[in-house]
């Protein structure tokens, strides 16, 4: 039996030339004999036996790897620990993240119309992004001058205002909100629902108003309003949908017409209208129309009429066309008291193609 010589924990063999004895005579525990003391390891040395170059063909090479293998299975339980960890911290992470995307994406409205166009935000942010489509008209017919704003529909210069604003109209006048002002024409007039379309003369590059969805709206849904009260161009109220789908009731004709200076001698009594079957602000007279409103708290006064009501991602969502004022109120002292009314915009929408025909008050200016 072949002994070996253990030093700084490699087992050795005795036998050929590697062995530190002398053939068969050389043991441990020999007579007389002693081993010589091992030549010292050379420091790093990979690959080398006993200081010398080349490896031990007579040792045994499971016991130098089994340290290697042992040094690594806790690295390689690391990395397993750190794989899973990761995989279930990333797990984790995109669950938490789905769940706050989603309740972000619950809150956050819809993006503004023309918003690459303005800053800020809210009722400032739709102001900037809407006010080039709003403008005020004036309208001159035999009973007087009134004052009312409208709505741009196209680039070309299509221009929704309500029927009250226009009818009978001989001249149109149309200031749009960088002080410019050019002459119109009446296109067609609806008086049963209140509406009709003007022309602008030459007009090209105009910025169109984006028309929503009515049907979509909300109570408490927040709104803007945007027109000429009392012939303050471009001026901004802000409130809530107060209630859908009112009965209200307006004259058919301008005869009692909300605009400003119409025929002051008559005594005053502005933006006519019935409700729950009472009179508001005057008599509506005996040609008169109803349909269905949005009501809002957004401040209307007498030159709103024929301007938008809009809704917190830019887009129209009515028209606005009548507001109560205290019975006893007159031209000099009614005003908003958080009653307004507004054509829904899908209305508008379905009646489009018919007013640029002429509506069904059978007015085209053939234009």
């Amino acid at each position: 039996m072949t002994e070996s010589y253990r030093g700084s924990g490699d087992e050795m063999s005795q036998d050929g030339p590697y062995g530190y004895g002398h053939g068969d005579g050389a043991h441990a525990g020999g007579a007389g004999q002693a081993f010589p003391p091992p030549p010292p390891y050379r420091p790093g040395g990979e690959g080398t036996y006993a200081g010398f170059a080349g490896a031990n063909p007579a040792a045994p090479q499971a016991p130098q790897e089994a340290p290697r293998h042992r040094a690594r299975r806790p690295v390689a339980l690391i990395a397993a620990v750190a794989l899973a960890s990761g995989l279930i911290g990333g797990g984790s992470a995109a669950l938490i993240a789905g769940a706050t995307q989603h309740r972000q994406d619950s809150t956050v409205s819809a993006p503004l119309v023309n918003a690459g166009k303005t800053g800020g935000s809210g009722v400032s942010a739709v102001a900037k992004a809407v006010s080039p489509s709003i403008v005020e008209i004036q309208a001159r017919s035999a009973e007087g001058d009134s004052t009312g704003s409208g709505v741009v529909v196209t680039a070309k210069g299509e221009i929704v205002t309500n029927n009250h604003v226009v009818a009978g109209a001989r001249t149109v006048s149309v200031a749009f909100s960088d002080g410019s002002r050019r002459t119109a024409d009446v296109v067609g007039t609806d008086p049963d629902k209140d509406l009709a379309l003007v022309r602008v003369h030459d007009a090209k590059g105009l910025t169109p108003a984006s028309l929503g969805d009515s049907d979509r709206i909300a109570v408490g849904d927040q709104v803007v309003a945007i027109g000429s009260p009392e012939g303050l161009t471009g001026s901004v109220t802000s409130g809530i949908v107060s209630a859908l789908n009112r009965d209200v009731t307006v004259p058919k004709s301008n005869g009692q017409s909300q605009g400003q200076g119409q025929d002051p001698g008559q005594g005053g009594d502005q933006w006519p209208f019935e409700f729950g079957g009472h009179r508001y602000n005057g008599d509506t007279g005996s040609s008169k129309t109803s349909y269905k409103a949005i009501q809002t708290d957004a401040s209307l006064n007498p030159g709103n009429s024929g301007g938008a009501l809009i809704n917190m991602a830019g887009q129209v969502v009515g028209i606005n066309s009548a507001m109560y004022s205290p019975s006893s109120a007159t031209s000099s002292t009614a005003g908003s008291v958080g009653l307004g009314f507004a054509i829904p915009v899908n209305t508008v929408k379905a009646d489009l193609a018919a007013l640029r025909g002429g509506g069904s008050g059978g007015f085209n200016s053939g234009v």
